[in-house]
Order: structure tokens, then C-alpha cells, then sequence
């Protein structure tokens, strides 16, 4: 029995973090192309509303009406947020270090 309820907890929290990681790369993706895209405002609206539809419908349904559930599932989505956001850090700053590397190149 406790097993179970344990089981059920670590899926609601791999749930949690897949949404997050939707969540938060489409977030980082989104940031990322506002450059190009011409209305910002509009791209940045869209994703936004999209992204927060799939995940509060996921959070929903996934999750269910149990309370222990969706607190695992926020735990799980809490820490996709965190190694999403040191990951992102990394990239961006590994990047700034190649263009420097490439502007002092030429």
C-alpha cells in the first residue's frame, strides 16, 4: 500500500518536471525570438497563453484532485524550473564565450 501511494507520488513528480521543461524551454525559446519576430508583443502573448493552457490542463488532468499529487507535481515542476534556468545560463554564457573567441579571431 505504501509503495503504491510512493509510485504514485514520483510519477505526479516526473509529471511536474515535464511540464515544467515545456514550460520553461518554450519560455526560453520564445525570449529568444522575439528578436526576429516582428511583433514581439504578439509572439510573446501567444506563447505565453499557449504554454500556460497546456500546463494548467496538464496539472489538471494529469495530476487529478489529489492533494499530495499536486504538491508533488509543483515540487516537479519547481525543479525543471531550476535546471532549466542553470542550463539556459550555461548555454548563454558558453555562447557569449565562442562569439568572443570569434570577434577576436578575425
Amino acid at each position: 500500500m505504501v509503495m503504491n501511494e510512493f509510485l504514485d507520488l514520483a510519477i505526479a513528480l516526473a509529471e511536474g518536471a515535464l511540464l515544467g521543461v515545456f514550460f520553461f524551454v518554450g519560455l526560453w525559446l520564445t525570449v529568444r525570438k522575439m528578436e526576429s519576430f516582428q511583433p514581439a508583443a504578439l509572439l510573446f502573448l501567444a506563447s505565453m497563453l499557449l504554454r500556460t493552457a497546456i500546463v494548467l490542463l496538464g496539472f489538471y488532468f494529469i495530476l487529478g484532485d489529489n492533494w499530495q499529487r499536486l504538491l508533488a507535481g509543483l515540487l516537479g515542476f519547481t525543479l525543471a524550473r531550476i535546471i532549466i534556468m542553470r542550463l539556459t545560463r550555461r548555454l548563454e554564457q558558453s555562447g557569449q564565450l565562442l562569439e568572443k573567441g570569434a570577434s577576436h579571431e578575425s
